[in-house]
């Protein structure tokens, strides 16, 4: 059986997160370029990315899948992470990089992975959860060959004009996309 803690693509090392890793992933999560679509969802504290780091690792321990931390082949350096994370009936699959790696595909090749196998280890939906004017988010999951499933307001958004789009691998039953909703 494949160790789904640490896999490769063709360019990158997709690895189960480490307290190692904290440093680098918040300063990715505090770059305010990463977060130009979403700005209030910014890491202010490094206390906030180690709670994230925290809730990666008991995905890992709890369904034996998370999201990963991605590096190049040759390089140690956090470029950012991708994968899914278990919901209740669903998998969330999110992916957030260094601004300065923005463009290069990495996204969509990081993600690819999570697709294949998160289905391997439960058989749920598959969803990416995006703002529609998170444009490289959304073409990304159009890559991965996600299907927009549903379109509408963003509740709860400080930003009352925000429509939130959801992208699945399936069909989505009304009570899933209800639960997807509440999320």
């Amino acid at each position: 059986m494949t160790d789904l803690r640490h896999l490769t693509t063709e360019r990158l090392r997709l690895d189960a997160p480490t307290s190692d890793d904290l440093t680098e992933l918040f300063a990715i999560y505090a770059d305010p370029r990463v977060w130009t679509h979403f700005p209030s969802l910014r890491h202010t504290t490094i206390e906030q990315t180690g709670q994230m780091i925290d809730a990666w690792t008991r995905a890992w321990q709890a369904v034996g899948l998370g999201p990963w931390v991605v590096r190049r082949h040759d390089d140690d350096t956090v470029l950012g992470h991708a994968g899914c994370s278990p919901r209740e009936g669903w998998w969330n699959l999110g992916y957030r990089f260094a601004a300065e790696t923005h463009g290069q595909g990495l996204a969509t090749e990081a993600a690819r992975p999570a697709l294949e196998v998160a289905p391997t280890v439960r058989e749920v939906p598959v969803v990416a959860y995006l703002l529609e004017h998170n444009h490289a988010s959304w073409r990304v999951a159009d890559k991965l060959g996600l299907t927009l499933r549903h379109r509408g307001p963003d509740a709860g958004n400080p930003d009352p004009a925000a429509v939130r789009l959801v992208y699945a691998d399936r069909e989505l039953a009304a009570d899933q996309l209800a639960g997807i909703m509440r999320e």
